[in-house]
This record gives C-alpha cells, sequence and structure tokens, in this order.
C-alpha cells in the first residue's frame, strides 16, 4: 500500500491537437435570377420561390400528399420509400411556394406551413436541359419551331393542401406566376393540364368542350406524341351544354379558361398519375388584361408585401 504523500513522475504530459469544431454544411442556394425569394405577401400568406434543396423537398412532401395520398397516383418503390414526389426536372426547374405564416403546429407554436406550390420552367433552360416536361407526352417540337424567337414557360406541377383551396391561396400563387413571367420576358405559358380519371368516356363532355370551344389556332396547334392520343371531340358540337362542360372541368383548367387559354388538339393518358392530360397555351399578349382583371397584377402583391 502506498503512502499518502507519495508522489508519482508520469513524465512530460503530451497533448494531442484538437480538431476544429465542425460547422455545419450552408446550404447550397438556387439561382433566382435577379427574382427576391419572398415575392409578396397576402393576409396570413406568403408567396415565396425555393431558395434551398430542403425548399424543394418540401414541394415535393406537399405534392405526394396531393397526388399520391389524396389523388391515388401510383408510386414507384423509392417514391413511397421517402413519401415525396420525386421528379428529375425539380432539379433545375423554379417553384413557386406559398406559406400559411399563422401555422401553429401540434405544441401550439407558430410555424409557416407550405400549402401551394407550382413547377416553373423556361424554355432557356429546359434547352439546356434536354427539353421541356410535357415533350414527354406532346410533340411540341413543332410549335416551338414555329415561335422560336418567344420565350416559353412551362408550367407543372401545381396543387393546393387540401385545407387551404381558397381562392386566396390559388390567387397569390397565380399572382406570383405574373411576376416570375414578367420579370423573365415570357411570351407564352404552356402545360399539361389535368382531368382526374383514365376513361376518356367517362370524360367526353368536358373534352368534347375543350375541343370544340377552346381549341388553339392552327399556328399554336399541339398533338400528343405517336401511338398516344385519345381523342377529345368524343360528342358532336351541338350535343355539348357549355354550362355543363364547364362545370364538369377541374378548378384549375377552368382558371386557364377565364384567362383565355386555349387546347391542344388530343390528349394523353397518364397511368402514373390517374388522369387524362390535355396541352395548354396562354399567350401573354392574349390574356393579359383579363388575367390582370381576375387575379390583379405584380404591384397588387408587392404593395401588401410593403404593407
Amino acid at each position: 500500500m502506498w503512502p499518502l504523500n507519495t508522489a508519482f513522475d508520469f513524465g512530460p504530459i503530451i497533448e494531442f491537437p484538437r480538431k476544429p469544431r465542425a460547422h455545419p454544411p450552408r446550404r447550397a442556394k438556387r439561382d433566382l435570377a435577379g427574382l427576391p425569394r419572398v415575392l409578396g405577401r397576402f393576409g396570413s400568406f406568403e408567396i415565396r420561390l425555393a431558395a434551398t434543396k430542403k425548399d424543394v423537398r418540401k414541394a415535393q412532401k406537399l405534392r405526394y400528399k396531393v397526388f399520391y395520398e389524396e389523388g391515388g397516383a401510383s408510386a414507384q418503390a423509392h417514391v413511397a420509400l421517402v413519401r415525396r414526389d420525386l421528379c428529375p426536372f425539380d432539379k433545375f426547374c423554379d417553384h413557386l411556394l406559398v406559406y400559411d405564416m399563422d401555422n401553429r403546429n401540434s405544441f401550439g407554436r407558430v410555424k409557416a406551413k407550405l400549402v401551394g406550390t407550382y413547377r416553373l420552367l423556361r424554355r432557356a433552360v429546359a434547352e439546356q436541359h434536354g427539353g421541356f416536361y410535357s415533350a414527354g407526352e406532346f410533340d411540341i417540337g413543332s410549335l416551338l419551331a414555329r415561335h422560336k424567337d418567344m420565350n416559353f414557360l412551362e408550367l407543372g406541377r401545381s396543387c393546393v393542401h387540401a385545407k387551404y383551396r381558397s381562392k386566396r391561396v390559388i390567387e397569390l400563387l397565380w399572382r406570383g406566376l405574373w411576376i416570375y413571367a414578367k420579370h423573365h420576358h415570357v411570351d407564352v405559358l404552356i402545360g399539361c393540364a389535368s382531368l382526374p380519371g383514365t376513361n376518356p368516356l367517362a370524360l367526353a363532355l368536358p373534352l368534347s368542350f375543350l375541343h370544340h370551344r377552346a381549341s388553339a389556332e392552327d399556328d399554336w396547334q399541339v398533338a400528343p406524341l405517336k401511338g398516344r392520343a385519345v381523342p377529345m371531340g368524343i360528342l358532336e358540337a351541338g350535343g355539348v351544354d357549355a354550362r355543363k362542360g364547364i362545370a364538369a372541368l377541374p378548378p384549375l383548367v377552368k382558371a386557364y379558361l377565364r384567362v383565355g387559354a386555349k387546347f391542344g388538339n388530343g390528349a394523353v393518358i397518364d397511368k402514373q398519375f390517374g388522369t387524362i392530360d390535355v396541352f395548354t397555351i396562354m399567350q401573354i399578349a392574349e390574356i393579359e388584361d383579363r388575367y390582370i382583371a381576375h387575379f390583379g397584377g405584380p404591384e397588387d402583391v408587392k404593395e401588401r408585401a410593403a404593407a
């Protein structure tokens, strides 16, 4: 047993260099091409552009909830695993996001909640990444060639949370879209609009209405890819009741019609999402007056943001 006052010499103390404390990696910012992240506010809602990968993931989660859980779309294994609507186009598209800034979580704390989204793809960006998403369903090459000097903007993946499908949220999405389109000097809005269901006969009335009453002029016509066409003029023109035809359309297609949208000749069945898609064309010069009258212009949102 060692005496209590015994001293021990363990030699020189060796100090090991400490590793610098790791800081979390900074999130890579997306290029917003001169636009601010927050485009405006309206009441408790805020319209933004996705600025990080995290923002895009939130949009994918909302799309999964709406398209797959609510809409019954068929999810591939990896999509179902992460519960996000994954699409390779998301990496280079821009994403409009509407947040409820007054939302309270389960603990009663205010936490902003994503309630609406819209995906945007400009022609210059599409040409750098293999083309537009809608080219997977429709032959749009001739349309782009006929209007080679025009700036096209493709709209897609539009959805709003079931509890927030109010006029205010939808209008804010469209006002954000208008700010974006004007900033980028867009001439034409295009995209695939969807009707729920895959049976053309069950959708004969709305499809025939679009075909007979809202078909695009020859210079703006687009047809489905070979082998994928579903006829739209199922009913004769005289047998289409306009009021019933409009009532049978989904809200987004009605909104397009209100501002003067035109539609291609022929539809496409999208089995994954359980829809029949029609090609939509909106020339900015033709729809601007009606668009602003119905949804408001860019200044309406900016003024509310400054208030």
